[in-house]
């Protein structure tokens, strides 16, 4: 939201939410049933083809949006250090309304306009009008245009909402308030609505010249520099007709230097181009990949989890984790990315942080819960752990930690699988068991004299166990075997460690493999807290449940927004 939101801020279907789309239901409907149902002569392709459109214009966006987040979390040739906020995803979340926008004007033109209608597939002179329109007046008058906008009065009513991100991804590029739009789009329209008058335009002249706006406004925004040194020293006249991501992002550093569209021309011609333009698009492209101190190893979950990712749908990654409806829609992306996946077969970054002067990576292994159940995967995930691990040595990482399942006892031995055959590895393998030790019995009510352990057996039990026997509390366990096992791994649990005869433990330390028909044998109001990665399935509403051991984040954390 600008500074001071002035009229037309907010688009007319916000009340909608996530119904905004009905919007173009009719126009869609209408046109489809004019194709598929009236004769020959009343059909119009360039109304039917609307709709596809706007579904490439999202998956477009869409591409950018997660190349540029896998970009700037690798680190190479990008721009700006600073990381992005929840604030920023929450601002540009409705970077869709604008397609919402052009495809109800595309109906409506149609419609209207008796040449809007029935387009030839290509007309060259057609073409070559809409490039010359773009680069005359189109990019003359925004030029203006946006220098106006940055006049005080038209910054804080409505060019200041766009300006709140000063690192910018892709879908920056139109995160502007309803206003903004409207005469966005009356510039553009010259190019279209011309050709349109004098019957020279075609659908590839209409749907090439908005992919082209698209593809510019979002690779201006994308925080890293795609176009290369050589091309300019190559054809220097380029430098003046194709702005980069550099050039732009000091617009949005700067805020009062390089205010043209895509041509740098006019920035040149009024001298508003920055002096140092040239200087940081040398210094990004020569930008080597980051190295950080520390990697955290985690892979996927489910096949949906994809969409969860911070290079993934940015809404979705911004919130927890809850099943949507609407992708299962999408299985056939799904399972083409669970192919890729399987192809690929390396580690990929995920996302990067900073901790005050560390510097923070998540690696994800391209695998999913349900292989690492499977024994056929076992070497084969073992193997791209290991991977990992050398290729973090090889770089100078000093920590790696394994999280999630990378860390199983039957899988690696919590890690120790690597350190053994390699005893030369200077970066440190960690599993994360002594935190979340500490986080559970943080958890553990004081006053508490005795709990029950159920689940599966795993290094966090025994070190769980063990501190709690010295502490004086009472650990009971239902099963002899686990007894047995519990008591060889230390001579020091002394007389604390016992085999209960019943269910009457008020505080229960559960993990993997709890079943329902235990659960339903606790006491009224028992406490279960999990000691395990994933938490247990909720069989009663009259106890309480934790949530899988977690820490706050602190304040110090830059570039957390999934």
């Amino acid at each position: 939201m600008a500074s001071t939101p002035g009229i037309l801020t907010d688009w007319p279907w916000k009340p909608f939410g996530n119904f905004k789309y009905v919007v173009v239901a009719p126009f869609v409907i209408h046109s489809w049933y004019a194709m598929l149902v009236k004769d020959e002569s009343e059909r119009d392709i360039t109304n039917f083809l609307i709709l596809p459109f706007l579904l490439w214009r999202m998956l477009h966006n869409q591409i950018w949006i997660s190349v540029s987040r896998y970009r700037t979390a690798k680190g190479n040739a990008r721009i700006v250090d600073k990381g992005i906020e929840f604030d920023q995803v929450d601002r540009e979340r409705n970077w869709d309304d604008q397609i919402l926008f052009n495809g109800l004007l595309h109906y409506m033109a149609n419609y209207i306009f008796p040449g809007a209608s029935r387009f030839p597939l290509w007309r060259t002179d057609g073409v070559i009008m809409t490039i010359l329109l773009h680069m005359g007046p189109v990019e003359f008058l925004y030029y203006w245009l946006h220098r106006a906008l940055h006049h005080h009065f038209l910054y804080s009513r409505y060019h200041s909402h766009h300006h709140s991100s000063i690192v910018t991804e892709p879908i920056t590029s139109v995160t502007h308030p309803f206003a903004e739009h409207i005469l966005y789009f009356l510039l553009f329209a010259i190019a279209l609505l011309i050709p349109v008058f004098t019957k020279t335009t075609s659908m590839l002249a209409v749907f090439g010249y908005v992919t082209y706006i698209d593809f510019m406004n979002n690779m201006g925004h994308c925080n890293f520099e795609i176009v290369p040194t050589w091309l300019f020293r190559i054809f220097p006249p380029l430098k003046y007709l194709i702005y980069t991501p550099s050039f732009h992002s000091l617009h949005h550093t700067q805020f009062r230097t390089n205010y043209s569209l895509f041509m740098p021309f006019y920035d040149y011609i009024y001298g508003t181009t920055d002096k140092t333009s040239d200087q940081l698009h040398y210094s990004t492209r020569k930008r080597q990949e980051e190295m950080p101190d520390v990697v955290h190893l985690t892979h996927l979950t489910t096949p949906k989890s994809i969409y969860h990712l911070r290079f993934g749908f940015a809404y979705l990654a911004s919130k927890p984790y809850t099943p949507k409806w609407y992708l299962c829609l999408m299985w056939p992306v799904t399972a083409w990315s669970m192919i890729l996946t399987w192809a690929y077969g390396r580690t990929f970054i995920v996302e990067r942080n900073n901790f005050d002067k560390l510097k923070l990576q998540t690696w994800a292994i391209p695998k999913y819960k349900f292989q690492y159940i499977s024994q056929s995967q076992k070497m084969t995930i073992n193997k791209m752990i290991e991977e990992a691990i050398l290729d973090a040595d090889r770089k100078g990482i000093k920590v790696l930690s394994l999280g999630l399942m990378n860390q199983g006892e039957e899988l690696n031995i919590y890690g120790g699988l690597y350190v053994n055959r390699h005893p030369k590895l200077k970066v440190k393998v960690v599993d994360g068991s002594s935190l979340a030790v500490g986080i559970v019995l943080n958890n553990i009510p004081k006053g508490t004299t005795q709990v029950l352990l159920r689940g599966k057996l795993t290094k966090v039990t025994y070190a769980l166990a063990y501190t709690l026997c010295q502490q004086g509390i009472k650990v009971a366990t239902m099963h002899k075997d686990d007894y047995g096992r519990l008591q060889s791994s230390s001579n020091n649990f002394e007389t604390n460690l016992i085999i209960a005869k019943s269910y009457t433990q008020m505080t229960w330390l559960v993990g993997d493999e709890l079943t329902e028909e235990e659960q339903l044998k606790a006491p009224k109001g028992t406490l279960f807290i999990p000691y395990s990665q994933f938490q247990p399935k909720k069989y009663r509403k009259d106890c309480s449940y934790h949530w899988t051991p977690a820490m706050l984040i602190p304040k110090s954390i830059e570039n957390v927004h999934s």
